[in-house]
């Protein structure tokens, strides 16, 4: 039977890139006629971009990677950077289809291009797919219930004409098929509450019911109802094949050899699951009078704790943040002398490898999926502070539908989504509370992370829910295994 390939094209940035290598591998790892070619844009100049394409480039000869030119984003629309950079982008990837759609009908012995893999932000690229009469899906870096939460508020939006800017602060409860609880307004996602972004958020809805399918970073055990509320035909067959996780990263940890190893050191001192560890993505920070309110949050709170304390970028960007140059200059006076046994501050974290460590035993999370489904991996129970996209969402799925964590503050937005309105400080007070209720969790909530735990590493075993999952999709996109 002839080879199959499929392009697949990502969202710039590590957060999008690597559940999507990740999703590529196991596909390949499951089906050798597979091979994937991946089309990379690029924003800035990021190494560990670069060395974990390299890593895998090398590890696998079926995978491979094409950088597109950079382009510069349009200055004076930075809120519409994504759709810019990607709809300027089209014209490249058009050449990269052409060139690799002519070698497959030219040659006997090249691959049939099956299809196109596209991130959720991509969804233009749907137009050059059909150029060449390709089948087009999605790959969704996000749960199972906000792709559910997109299609009802596009339904919401193009059928019933509700304005969801209304909703913003709203104490309105929304009842949809992908939840079992009512979800209050307050907690949709800025992006969704704000007049100049909701049209990009819709948009991307709206295509995704043009393509032959979409593949969700998620697994049926910790899913199922949102699963199963795609099941009427209303929407494209959707393949819940998680969790993917990057759990080698060889290249962050060479580049960070010496702090890597300062962590882990550390670590090894604490006792077990004694350890509250607090980070916030990316591009996760906070201003000074916030960061104290941590600060003094966590030494009464009397918990030992490793702090990835970044330095926010100037306002209204989405730049990864940087680590401090000297943190005691944003810390409470005194603050690292009286806790110098009990705590560690850090920038940059290996995170993996913390919430891996068994002396961790709670998280403090901005409820990026990513973050939580290797909190899930590792049994880490989580205390919520969401900061943007559709974090506060997550964190409502997290304790409300799933009961797997914990809330310091569901409704927080970050600097960079408050829109103009004055950013709520989290007392010390709250958070202290936030971080005693997470380690001193009952038995039964733990036992439930656990579990849960357990069934998203058995997901991915080869008779697994997840591997099932992978299997209907190739067959879906190129047929019975030989």
């Amino acid at each position: 039977m002839k080879k199959a390939e499929l392009i697949f094209i990502p969202t710039p940035g590590m957060s999008h890139l690597v559940s999507t290598v990740e999703v590529a591998k196991l596909l390949v790892d499951r089906d050798e006629r597979l091979s994937i070619t991946f089309l990379i844009m690029k924003l800035h100049f990021d190494p560990k971009v670069d060395r974990f394409i390299d890593s895998v480039s090398t590890a696998c000869n079926r995978i491979r990677f094409i950088h597109l030119s950079k382009l510069e984003p349009d200055p004076n629309q930075p809120k519409k950077l994504f759709v810019s950079m990607i709809e300027a982008q089209k014209p490249s990837v058009k050449e990269e289809v052409s060139t690799l759609v002519s070698l497959s009908e030219s040659s006997p012995s090249s691959p049939t291009i099956a299809g196109i893999v596209l991130d959720m932000f991509c969804t233009s690229m749907i137009d050059v797919a059909n150029e060449f009469g390709l089948p087009s899906y999605i790959f969704l870096t996000s749960s199972a219930a906000s792709l559910g939460l997109q299609f009802y508020v596009q339904t919401l939006h193009d059928e019933q004409k509700v304005d969801l800017t209304e909703f913003k602060g709203s104490d309105t409860e929304l009842v949809m098929p992908c939840l079992v609880n009512p979800l209050p307004a307050k907690l949709l996602p800025s992006v969704m509450l704000n007049k100049e972004w909701l049209p990009i958020l819709i948009s991307p809805a709206r295509r995704f019911r043009e393509t032959k399918g979409i593949m969700v970073n998620t697994f049926e055990e910790l899913e199922s109802h949102a699963i199963n509320s795609f099941s009427n035909g209303n929407t494209p067959p959707v393949y819940p094949v998680g969790p993917m996780l990057s759990l080698y990263r060889d290249g962050d940890r060479d580049a960070e050899s010496d702090k890597f190893k300062d962590i882990r050191q550390w670590l090894d001192n604490q006792p077990l699951s004694s350890v509250v560890y607090l980070c916030f993505g990316s591009v996760g920070s906070f201003g000074v009078d916030q960061v104290k309110e941590i600060a003094c949050g966590l030494e009464q709170s009397g918990h030992r704790f490793l702090w990835s304390l970044r330095q926010p970028q100037p306002k209204g960007q989405m730049e990864p943040s940087s680590d401090y140059t000297n943190p005691q200059d944003v810390l409470p006076e005194g603050f690292l002398d009286r806790t110098a046994k009990t705590g560690k501050i850090i920038g940059w974290a290996p995170q993996i490898d913390i919430l891996g460590h068994p002396s961790v035993g709670g998280f403090v999370s901005h409820c990026g999926w990513n973050s939580i489904l290797e909190s899930i991996w590792f049994g880490v129970p989580i205390a919520t502070w969401p900061l943007y996209a559709e974090q506060q969402f997550n964190a409502f799925t997290l304790i409300v539908e799933l009961g797997l964590g914990v809330e310091i503050k569901m409704d927080y937005r970050g600097d960079f989504q408050s829109d103009g309105d004055e950013n709520i400080i989290v007392s010390a007070g709250e958070i202290e509370r936030g971080v005693r209720c997470l380690m001193e969790l009952d038995n039964e909530k733990r036992e439930r992370v656990k579990e849960m735990s357990g069934k998203s590493r058995k997901a991915l075993e080869n008779d697994g829910t997840s591997s099932s999952w992978l299997d209907r999709f190739i067959h879906d996109v190129v047929g019975h295994k030989p």
